[in-house]
């Protein structure tokens, strides 16, 4: 799976993150992986995927947040993906940069 890997410049970071994450609830192209304790078997776990974002911390590396998607995203996936981030970080101040991989 492609990541899209945001690095946030000057304050307000953690607004700018809680930011992030509200925008990609609404954003059904990408996935969280997480995990939840199952039934199935005593302390057992099983990996879901729901449409929000990655929070592997070892998968972060020099970057604040990533977006973790379901498919390789197209031109128009991430240049509407951009446009949204433009929009959500406007208000805040908050430069950032985006590299997906």
């Amino acid at each position: 799976m492609k990541k899209s890997f945001i690095k946030l410049y000057g304050p307000p970071i953690v607004k700018a993150l809680k930011v992030l994450e509200n925008l990609a609830v609404d954003n059904p192209e990408v996935c969280i992986m997480h995990f939840i304790v199952a039934n199935l078997s005593p302390g057992g776990a099983v990996q879901e995927c729901e449409a929000l974002i990655s929070k592997s911390k070892e998968d972060l590396g020099e970057y604040d947040f990533f977006y973790e998607w379901y498919t390789d995203p197209t031109r128009v996936q991430l240049e509407k993906l951009i446009s949204q981030i433009d929009e959500a970080l406007n208000p805040l101040g908050c430069k950032y940069t985006i590299t997906t991989k």
